[in-house]
């Protein structure tokens, strides 16, 4: 199995913890959208080099978010000039701030969110996310998991992820995949 479902198979005592994290940090309550969230992940990932959480996510959040694939290529390549609320592009920049360095956000950052809309709760939504993000990708390139062959993947464990969650299957995760 590739990127974390390998991790969460081998420890599924912890995996069952981190699959409810996910849950609720990308799919739970929040007054951002499931895209959106799934696209901070992505983006975090994409600035750690996680080729995996940002491929996986990305497709998560193409699945979910009007302008798809080509709307997260470019916030992954240039989020200035991304075809993106102002409000999620300053978003994406506390989430960078958060991946950046273990420390306050700045106050511009914030004075940016909050002047485009965003309210408390989005913002403490996102520093969760990029935190949480910044977590997974340390664990799965920190164990150097492997990436999938094939690039239809991403594509199958978004449908898999948009109809049913990160709640852990009953049965093993690559089953759970191509059912």
């Amino acid at each position: 199995m590739p990127g974390i479902l390998a991790l969460f198979a081998y420890r599924q005592d912890t995996g069952a913890v981190l699959s409810e994290l996910s849950e609720v940090l990308l799919r739970g309550p929040s007054p951002l959208s499931r895209g959106e969230r799934e696209l901070i992940g992505a983006y975090v990932s994409g600035l750690n080099g996680t080729r995996f959480c940002a491929n996986a996510h990305g497709a998560f959040a193409a699945a979910q978010l009007e302008g798809g694939e080509s709307v997260v290529r470019s916030v992954l390549d240039q989020p200035t000039g991304a075809p993106v609320t102002a409000r999620l592009r300053a978003l994406l920049r506390i989430a960078a701030e958060v991946r950046e360095e273990a420390g306050p956000v700045s106050a511009q950052a914030l004075a940016a969110a909050r002047a485009e809309g965003a309210d408390d709760r989005e913002i403490h939504d996102t520093v969760l996310i990029a935190a949480a993000f910044c977590m997974f990708n340390r664990y799965v390139d920190g164990l150097a998991t492997d990436l999938p062959q094939d690039p239809g993947y991403y594509t199958e464990a978004a449908k898999v992820i948009v109809a049913h969650g990160y709640a852990m299957p009953q049965k093993p995760a690559e089953e759970a995949l191509h059912a």
